[in-house]
């Protein structure tokens, strides 16, 4: 088995930002081992899926555990897997406020764990962690507080694990993105919900997807929350 070639673990792996991840990074010769709920075996052999709820811990056991046994090493984090619940606050409930926490914050929380561990036996590793831009500017009509309480934790979390673990070779850096074109969006949502941001449109999955690619080849960014929101979070 060879261990020449980086190794990229990417949640949420089977629709939307997440697939068109793993596609990104093949291109570029990365071993992918992709995670999601329902995800589906590869035929590539270069793809390890690992199909099982991200929130439960010994789903990210098996996630970093089958990526090294087949790959033999972890370079990239991408925990792109999240949860959006739109309500108002009093209208949460316990059973949504559950769904949320478990995939935002344990599901970052278990397998960061795991995979920073397998990075500090290289020297290196990146993790990229997918936020949201509602954290530093909130929109009147979208009710977002749980998004706020459990993403807003995703990018304190990526300042705190970039400089505990700057000598040690392992970067750690978020994309909050605005509203972005993918299956969680109706199309006839569109013109609204693009209106939203100062540019006047939505944003395309390949702007995320850029942005991630960005991070994870600039050595010297670590500890950044880069907005990709067409202006959102700067102001209306």
């Amino acid at each position: 088995m060879s261990t020449s070639q980086k190794v990229v673990v990417v949640t949420g792996a089977s629709q939307g930002i997440g697939a068109e991840t793993v596609k990104a990074f093949r291109k570029l010769d990365y071993r992918i081992v992709a995670t999601a709920r329902s995800i589906k075996p590869s035929e590539d052999p270069n793809i390890v899926t690992v199909a099982g709820d991200i929130a439960d811990p010994a789903t990210a056991q098996r996630v970093i555990s089958e990526g090294v046994a087949r790959f033999g090493r972890i370079d990239t984090l991408i925990n792109n897997a999240g949860v959006f619940i739109a309500k108002p606050f009093t209208g949460y409930t316990a059973e949504d406020y559950a769904a949320v926490t478990g995939v935002n914050l344990n599901g970052f929380f278990y397998i960061t764990q795991l995979a920073i561990a397998e990075m500090e036996k290289n020297g290196s590793g990146h993790v990229v962690s997918i936020t949201t831009s509602l954290i530093d500017h909130a929109i009147d009509g979208v009710p977002s507080v749980l998004a706020s309480l459990t993403k807003g934790g995703l990018n304190a979390a990526t300042k705190s694990l970039a400089i505990e673990y700057a000598k040690r070779g392992i970067r750690a850096n978020a994309v909050a993105p605005g509203i972005i074109k993918s299956p969680m969006h109706a199309v006839e949502t569109h013109e609204a919900l693009g209106a939203l941001h100062p540019m006047g449109h939505m944003g395309e999955m390949s702007d995320i997807v850029n942005a991630i690619l960005y991070l994870d080849a600039a050595p010297f960014v670590t500890g950044e929350i880069l907005h990709v929101d067409g202006g959102q979070s700067a102001g209306h």
